[in-house]
């Protein structure tokens, strides 16, 4: 039993530490399937984490710390979208562009603000998103196996948690079943056509782009005030650019999106356990190894199980509308 136990502890921590990750790899989704490459991800959420917990510090109303938080993302996927889609420019250069500008631009702001090295103040429980408790859950406790389970790996996190999985079937339906949905995958795949049915690719674009930052936002706010009592530099710590290797593992599609980033978050909670373990003959497992197995497991996957990922035909070209 006290195996069991320790596989919901570990199952309740990757369900929390995948979050962010569905958050950052929907965004991706959205952006990548209308043909702009967001190597973004990890700035737009380091921005909102460091908007989220200011405004916090300040005012201490976490859902004033979450608008904060997708306003900032959401001014960072418009110069994004503003370099990319309106200037043509290139989406990678713009994407690390921003990660460096979050990275530099949050440190310097949160020592100026409040003099702690860029961190913010320490947040009280009242100011971030609490655990919610589901109904029966306590009364669940008492069943073997699936009682357990239910109290403790589903139940017990926070709105923004249970709001990333909400986003899932969402995002599919209209991604997969509405007209919008289908015009923005278009204009990933084709946009010439797009343009020539009367459609504006550039708004279509734009529209994706604006949608990546609103769950970019999500992700960050959840970073530091729900998982976390503030906001220290870095804090992001990867959590974009392993965003983005779930999204190519799942070949850019909502529900395995999802499985990716469980079982990358399910790595990352067994790299908080396997700290200082050792094995026989091989001693102390460094933690390096254990942080770089979804990379591995993503290449590994993609050439030996899964095949070739192909994304959007039109992914990472800028469009320019033939005039002639």
């Amino acid at each position: 039993m006290s195996g069991w136990l320790a596989l919901l502890a570990a199952l309740d921590s990757a369900v929390r530490l995948a979050t962010p990750l569905i958050f950052a790899c929907l965004a991706g989704l959205w952006s990548e399937r209308a043909g702009i490459v967001d190597i973004g991800l990890e700035g737009k959420m380091l921005a909102a984490a460091f908007a989220a917990a200011a405004i916090v510090a300040i005012v201490p109303n976490p859902w004033l710390g979450l608008l904060a938080g997708i306003g900032a993302s959401m001014a960072f996927a418009l110069v994004h979208g503003f370099a990319t889609i309106t200037w043509n420019g290139n989406q990678i250069v713009s994407g690390m562009a921003l990660n460096f500008l979050a990275a530099g631009l949050t440190a310097v702001l949160g020592n100026a603000w409040f003099g702690q090295g860029g961190r913010t103040p320490q947040l009280a429980g009242a100011a971030r998103f609490g655990e919610v408790t589901l109904p029966l859950a306590e009364a669940a406790e008492a069943v073997p196996f699936a009682g357990g389970f239910y109290a403790e790996v589903i139940s017990g996190h926070s709105l923004l948690v249970y709001s990333a999985f909400l986003l899932v079937p969402l995002t599919a339906f209209l991604m997969f079943r509405t007209r919008w949905g289908l015009r923005l995958r278009a204009s990933g795949e084709n946009p010439a056509a797009v343009e020539t049915a009367g459609l504006s690719v550039a708004r279509l674009r734009y529209s994706a782009v604006l949608v990546a930052g609103i769950l970019c936002g999500f992700g960050g706010a959840y970073l530091s005030i729900a998982q976390s009592a503030g906001f220290v530099p870095d804090m992001t710590a990867g959590k974009g650019y392993i965003a983005l290797a779930a999204l190519v593992f799942a070949k850019w599609r909502p529900w395995p999106a999802l499985g990716a980033c469980l079982l990358f978050g399910f790595l990352d909670a067994m790299a908080l356990r396997l700290q200082g373990a050792s094995l026989p003959g091989i001693g102390a497992i460094p933690v390096q190894a254990i942080q770089a197995l979804p990379y591995i497991l993503t290449v590994i996957l993609l050439a030996g199980f899964i095949g070739r990922a192909v994304p959007p035909k039109a992914s990472g070209t800028p469009y320019v509308k033939d005039r002639s």
